[in-house]
């Protein structure tokens, strides 16, 4: 019997011995032994989550929180329900669908899945990039050039493969790999529930209404959240169903984007082969539900919850002094405006089309602050933008490392499973 076999079957016999012990034993053993769902937590956990929640917290402040729950939930249903058929089965899911289904469709969820990789993995690069270059180095210590990008994206990709090569292995490698995957998607938590606390503790969050963005409201679908709501029911009918078509649509687009980057379509191909990788088998099947409930879900639902509640508290209805001036000149002068202006030119454009800019620009500075609030919610902002706007309240160093260690354990956690699954 090889190491492999006999590794297997002492978990195997540990699971039996804890279960006679009752529910605290098994659990524990379920700790011990869990670690698929671990690596489902660290694909999930990339660059689109990150800019999901962020838009989501901007657009509909906490009313939103909501949705990543949702989604989560419908994720952890679904890869349970391939868990358990793999692990009833023992038969690998590309030689079941080809036998019972149709190879045409097995092929293609190969080729899906490996396309889908190769195009989710190049952003984990630049993100983990411009983590180092922005908040973990002294500024200017990594350039911008692209000889700076190249040699630290050879770095990272270095640093995956051997992560990589230390899975393919069995006993202490493989238990190396795990630590090094939980320690990622730890930091990750660590970081953004860290900010959310100190946010807490200056006593500017309200979480009664933060809870209450938990309850699902499916209302959103076509009516715009949180504070925006209120400004837009303020305007007059004409400017109010503008604004209302603009947010609306936005929103379902950040829902339908956010929902879409809990489970990706390569998390169904890691998730069972990761299985049997492993030697489980039926007697794992509570295992593997307990792995995807803790392992992937509560990391997924406790950072991007902070993510939102962080981006909701800063961004959500909220302006410089600059951008709402009467003042065209001072108004013009704002990087708030720079990024709204194209959708305030269009907004002004509709009362009249033959507007020069300088002429458009002094139009949009008559316009009531309400419409300036709303066309800022549909600018989009990055991590980085969040953690320089609320350097003052939690010091600058205090924000820079919580986001940029919080980033960078995304990215380069993603970039590791990614290069595994196509491995």
């Amino acid at each position: 019997m090889t190491a492999e076999v006999n590794s297997v079957e002492q978990d195997r016999q540990l699971l039996v011995t804890a279960r006679s012990q009752g529910t605290g034993a098994t659990l524990m053993a379920f700790v011990k032994l869990s670690g698929p769902g671990w690596l489902q937590s660290a694909i999930t956990l990339g660059g689109g989550s990150l800019a999901g929640a962020l838009f989501l917290g901007i657009l509909g402040g906490t009313s939103l929180l909501w949705l990543q729950l949702v989604a989560i939930a419908m994720g952890v249903v679904m890869l349970s329900a391939i868990s358990y058929v793999t692990l009833s089965t023992g038969e690998k899911p590309f030689r079941s669908i080809n036998s019972h289904i149709n190879p045409v469709l097995g092929w293609g969820w190969i080729i899906a899945t490996m396309l889908a990789n190769v195009i989710w993995c190049m952003p984990q690069f630049s993100l983990s990039f411009a983590a180092l270059q922005n908040n973990l180095t002294p500024q200017g210590s990594i350039g911008d050039g692209d000889s700076s990008k190249l040699a630290v994206s050879v770095v990272l990709l270095l640093a995956a493969t051997v992560a990589v090569f230390l899975n393919t292995q069995q006993g202490t490698a493989a238990k190396i790999f795990d630590w090094i995957l939980k320690a990622l998607v730890g930091m990750v938590v660590i970081c953004f529930v860290g900010v959310v606390l100190l946010l807490t503790f200056k006593g500017v969050l309200d979480w009664g209404q933060i809870f209450s963005g938990f309850i699902p409201k499916f209302s959103q679908w076509n009516q715009p959240s949180g504070k925006i709501a209120e400004l837009i029911q303020s305007m007059p009918d004409n400017i109010a169903s503008y604004w209302r078509g603009q947010i609306i649509a936005s929103q379902r687009e950040v829902m339908i984007g956010a929902a879409a980057t809990a489970v990706g379509i390569n998390m169904t191909f890691l998730m069972p082969y990761s299985l049997l990788k492993r030697g489980w088998d039926k007697d794992f099947r509570g295992l593997s539900r307990f792995d995807l409930s803790t392992g992937m879900a509560i990391p997924y639902i406790l950072v991007t919850s902070c993510v939102v509640i962080a981006a909701a508290f800063q961004f959500h209805a909220k302006a410089d002094a600059d951008f709402l001036s009467a003042d065209p000149a001072e108004m013009s002068a704002s990087a708030q405006f720079k990024a709204a202006k194209g959708i305030l030119l269009k907004r002004v454009q509709l009362d009249d089309s033959s507007l020069t800019e300088e002429t458009a620009i002094a139009a949009i500075a008559d316009l009531p602050e309400s419409e300036r609030l709303v066309a800022l919610s549909l600018v989009k902002r990055d991590a980085f933008e969040l953690s320089k706007a609320i350097a003052p309240l939690l010091g600058d160093g205090a924000a820079r490392t919580a986001f940029g260690m919080g980033i960078f354990g995304m990215g380069f956690s993603t970039i590791i499973i990614l290069m595994l699954i196509n491995g």
